[in-house]
């Protein structure tokens, strides 16, 4: 166990880091100042007094600590399944360089074993939540679909009219600007254009976003503003983003403000540092899996 041990422990501790060090970077001053907001002050260094104290001024156990807080973190997923005794154990044999109880074989042997293992098991839940999901969507859909102003159209998407503009309808091939709240029949909300960093409408165009979307857009005027009830089929299927799970049916409140034909489109511009990532645009690849961001 002592080269599995060592290479899950070792990576997950320089994973950690350098996700820190990539996060400390994000909130780094500008390297050039003309890049600087007006009137912006210079962070302030961390006290680390504090800190000090704790260990007596000792940097290798703050250190130490520190990658055990970090390793800890990014073993809570996998805690159930390993003694953590045994692991350190394993990981001092490793580092001092003695015998371990399993040779480089074995562990592979053993790590193959436990990747299944962890495969099956997260196959399972996310089947398990799937069929949740789908129940209480469809359950949820059959109530909207008897609501008042709730119109179904041939493919089971869902929509009701808040307002209606007056402007031209979108095409599949076009580009719109909208602004949107998405939530899950729960209520809770995974994504909305007021929360992105910087906030305000979206742009994207009409044939890369979940089916739902192409559809229900379409279906707008410049103008109106609609609150499309989505199926999973027409979402993200059994695929969905963590956010939002698979087999979810889906809630948006839409504003379509405007319409950009594709040929006419410009380039997106870079997203800023710690820009918060759209949940709507991509459609599922082939395989309902969806597109990265």
């Amino acid at each position: 166990m002592s080269n599995f041990v060592r290479k899950t422990v070792t990576a997950m501790a320089v994973a950690m880091a350098l996700s820190g060090v990539a996060a400390a970077a994000e909130q780094a001053p500008p390297a050039h100042p003309a890049m600087a907001a007006p009137g912006a002050a210079a962070p302030k260094p961390a006290d680390t007094s504090a800190i000090d104290a704790k260990f007596k001024g000792d940097k290798k156990a703050e250190y130490s600590y520190m990658v055990g807080m970090d390793v800890a973190r990014g073993l809570t997923q996998i805690k159930d399944e390993i003694d953590l005794n045994i692991m350190i154990s394993a990981l001092q044999a490793s580092i001092k360089g003695s015998p371990t109880t399993m040779t480089e074989a074995e562990a592979l042997t053993v790590r193959q074993e436990f990747v299944q293992k962890l495969q099956a098991k997260q196959m399972a839940k996310n089947k398990e939540e799937a069929e949740k999901n789908q129940k209480e969507g469809d359950d949820f859909l059959a109530k909207t679909k008897t609501k008042k102003g709730v119109t179904t159209t041939a493919s089971g998407l869902e929509y009701e009219v808040i307002k209606e503009g007056s402007g031209p309808k979108p095409k599949a091939t076009d580009k719109v600007k909208v602004e949107y709240t998405g939530t899950k029949i729960d209520g809770t909300k995974f994504d909305a254009t007021a929360d992105h960093n910087p906030p305000g409408p979206a742009t994207f165009p009409l044939n890369g976003v979940i089916p739902g979307w192409t559809e229900g857009m379409q279906l707008m005027p410049v103008g109106s503003e609609y609150k499309f009830y989505v199926p999973a089929n027409l979402a993200y299927k059994d695929r969905g983003p963590p956010a939002i799970g698979p087999n979810a049916t889906l809630i948006f409140d839409v504003k379509l403000l405007g319409i950009e034909p594709a040929e006419q489109a410009k380039a997106p511009a870079p997203a800023p540092a710690g820009a918060k990532p759209t949940i709507v645009p991509p459609k599922p690849a082939a395989g309902g899996k969806p597109a990265d961001h």
